[in-house]
């Protein structure tokens, strides 16, 4: 719409006239959601609604709402999986080097909860990776 509104019109008056004119025209007939309620209306106010739902919509998972420090510690649990199938030695050490230059980065300049985080042992990893590639080897937790 690029009418202006008259100036002897009461601003009131003109959006009420627009939006009469919309109905007329049936800009609002089908729209999704006709005639079903709002969601979330029924439960309690949740002040965090917004964000629930921009989680939701946008496919992310909740981790990405923790403070850098969690991420860095959760990621650094799921590193075995992580280089699991990775093929070579050099990619694994790229692997922990691009996440050893995060929590380096992070310790520099931290922000958020003081939660210690360290660089991980490119040799233990790799050593990790090489053990648990032998045939007939079940993968085990790890720990840094």
């Amino acid at each position: 719409m690029a009418e202006r509104k008259p100036p002897e019109q009461t601003f009131e008056t003109w959006v009420d006239k627009q939006i009469r004119l919309a109905q007329e025209r049936g800009e609002f007939d089908d729209l999704p959601g006709a005639g079903k309620p709002l969601p979330g209306l029924s439960g309690p106010y949740d002040e965090m609604w917004w964000i629930k739902n921009l989680i939701e919509r946008e496919g992310l998972s909740g981790e990405a709402l923790l403070p850098t420090p969690l991420q860095l510690r959760k990621e650094i649990e799921r590193l075995p999986d992580t280089v699991a199938d990775l093929t070579t030695e050099k990619a694994v050490r790229e692997t922990v080097h691009e996440l050893n230059s995060r929590i380096v980065d992070w310790i520099r300049t931290p922000s958020g909860p003081p939660v210690p985080v360290s660089p991980v042992d490119a040799d233990e990893v790799v050593r990790r990776w090489r053990e648990d590639r032998r045939p007939g080897r079940r993968r085990r937790p790890w720990r840094s």
